[in-house]
């Protein structure tokens, strides 16, 4: 199946044309990515292992992400991510909206989501993810100071840290 993708200018305002994922997109067109954290209430951070076969990042810890389709909106998108890596199922008013951040290409938001769910019962989504782990803050920034977490989780969960902290331990 062909992923579509809205494009939007350097303001978000819908440019009313589509991209096809793994192509080029040119300078000032940007797409949406969603960020979806997971916790729980033990104060555990959810993360998945990429695919070993994945060109970009392969054998590397994650939290669920990806691009959201033509005609979604950013909260659908993040839904439909979570439970297609994980298969949790999560209502829109689940989430939580931490932050929007601007890349290179994509703005990139991001949610987190409080849910108590077992390893076992996760569904993990072939050719992406491959395990899955709960750890606590403190193993995530082992994990990232060590480089066994993607690049990009890191780097964007900085500007956020502080609406992540206060989610991840409130009650």
């Amino acid at each position: 199946m062909m992923e579509l993708w809205d494009l939007y200018d350097g303001n978000r305002q819908l440019l009313g044309r589509l991209q096809k994922r793994g192509e080029h997109i040119k300078r000032g067109d940007y797409h949406i990515v969603v960020d979806i954290w997971t916790v729980n209430s033990k104060q555990e951070i959810l993360l998945t292992l990429r695919d070993p076969n994945k060109e970009c990042f392969p054998n590397l810890w994650e939290n669920s992400a990806g691009s959201i389709l033509a005609g979604e909106t950013s909260v659908q998108g993040a839904v439909r991510e979570l439970f297609e890596e994980t298969g949790i199922k999560a209502e829109e008013n689940e989430l939580n909206f931490l932050g929007e951040l601007k890349e290179e290409t994509a703005f990139i938001d991001t949610y987190i989501i409080r849910k108590d769910v077992e390893i076992s019962e996760l569904v993990m989504q072939e050719s992406e993810t491959v395990d899955a782990q709960w750890v606590t803050l403190g193993k995530l920034d082992e994990m990232i100071n060590s480089g066994m977490i993607a690049e990009p989780v890191g780097t964007r969960l900085i500007p956020l840290r502080k609406a992540f902290e206060k989610f991840l331990f409130s009650k």
